[in-house]
């Protein structure tokens, strides 16, 4: 139940366009028309789901992709995220 609400609560985030983001989060439906890259993951963040979208768009970046898409994330004391990144 929290990897659904953990998720629901990032695809929330994403209606919210942020300047500072480097790599857009996308739609599994926006997604089918991009080239996957690879995934990325970070783990061990605390705060509030804005935070793991951060993370995820900033290593996205990192890596060259230009949008990315959450396919896990859940709490355990902290949060893990798991994202397939695309050009």
């Amino acid at each position: 139940m929290k990897i659904i609400t953990t998720i629901a609560a990032l695809s929330l985030l994403s209606a919210v366009s942020f300047a500072t983001s480097a790599a857009q989060l996308v739609t599994n439906q926006q997604a089918e028309n991009l080239r996957p890259m690879g995934t990325i993951s970070v783990s061990g963040v605390n705060g509030v789901p804005m935070d793991i979208r951060q993370q995820l768009s900033d290593k996205a970046e990192s890596k060259g992709a230009k949008s990315f898409r959450v396919i896990e994330a859940y709490n355990n004391g902290a949060y893990h995220a798991t994202a397939e990144i695309y050009q």
